[in-house]
Parts: C-alpha cells; structure tokens; sequence
C-alpha cells in the first residue's frame, strides 16, 4: 500500500471524516448510482474525471475519504490521487458496507 493511501472501514472512516477539519467524503460512482443513493454529506467525483478533483481541491494536503459501491474504483482513484501528489487520502471500500442511513 502507498504510504499516502489508508484503508478504514467505511462505517469508522465516514465518522472520521465528518470530525476532520475540511475532510472530503469523495463517492466515486456514476451520476447516476449516486443519485440512487449516497452517503449523506458527500460528494460525487466519478472515477474516471478524479483527476479534475485538483480543480476543486488544489490543496495537495486535503483530507481525502473516497467510497465507491465495492472498493474497486476507489482503491484505483486513491492510487491516481496518489500519483498526482495528494498526501492524505483514505480508501473507505464500498458503500455496499455503509449501515448508515443514505440519501436519494
């Protein structure tokens, strides 16, 4: 694992990301599956434009916490991340854990 990239369950690293000062919940899904149900406060970056995630974000420090619908995307978006300089990123897998509630 990229010394950059941690690996947190999605119930604890959604919790942690709410309390972490200018934290970013990123869900990496399509449009569409976003908007058929997402985690509330987050927001959607699909995978294949998180690149275009330094146009919002151009702080190379942000607090990252990337959730997809298994873990797959966002494991590859953490790694893209990665390679592009951010240094705090975390990968909560798939919001196919998530026992939270989710919103439409």
């Amino acid at each position: 694992m990229e010394k950059s990239i941690r690996r947190m369950d999605i119930n604890t690293g959604v919790e942690e990301a709410r309390a972490t000062e200018s934290g970013v919940l990123v869900d990496v899904r399509t449009e569409e599956e976003y908007a058929e149900g997402h985690i509330p406060g987050s927001i959607n970056f699909p995978s294949p434009y998180i690149q275009r995630l330094g146009d919002q974000f151009p702080d190379l420090d942000t607090p990252l916490f990337l959730y997809c619908k298994s873990g797959a995307r966002s494991k590859r978006s953490c790694r893209l991340l990665a390679s592009v300089g951010y240094t705090n990123i975390t990968n909560l897998g798939g919001i196919a854990d998530w026992t939270g509630p989710v919103e439409k």
